[in-house]
């Protein structure tokens, strides 16, 4: 079992700066990618940013120079730093993990957090 725990979404003035969290923890064997998603109300879930187990990065173009994906290899923990938050950045945020766990090291899986609220406003 492999379970992702999200934190860090609030409310934040528009200029403002958040940073989210996901740990994940369990039976984790290796893990290949880790990415962050957005789901503003009314549209589909997109993308923000991934990072590959080698360090590469991804960001749609919105939110480059702005956003920053991270991680802490030792911890499972990957990061999503927010600066100059939008009102369109509004949404809410999910993390996603592929990977493989201890009972299946060949067989990689996508898990994803239970979400959490990024609300920009004045």
């Amino acid at each position: 079992q492999v379970q992702l725990v999200e934190s860090g979404g609030g409310l934040v003035q528009p200029g403002g700066s958040l940073r989210l969290s996901c740990a994940a923890s369990g039976s984790i064997f290796s893990i290949n990618r880790m990415g962050w998603y957005r789901q503003a109300p009314g549209k589909q879930r997109e993308l923000v940013a991934t990072i590959l187990s080698g360090g590469n990065t991804y960001y749609i173009e919105s939110v480059k120079g702005r956003f920053t994906i991270s991680t802490n290899n030792a911890k499972n923990t990957m990061y999503l730093q927010m600066n100059s938050l939008k009102y369109e950045d509004t949404a809410v945020y999910y993390c996603n993990v592929n990977l493989n766990e201890l009972t299946r090291p060949r067989v990689p899986n996508d898990y994803w957090g239970q979400g959490t609220q990024v609300t920009v406003s004045s």
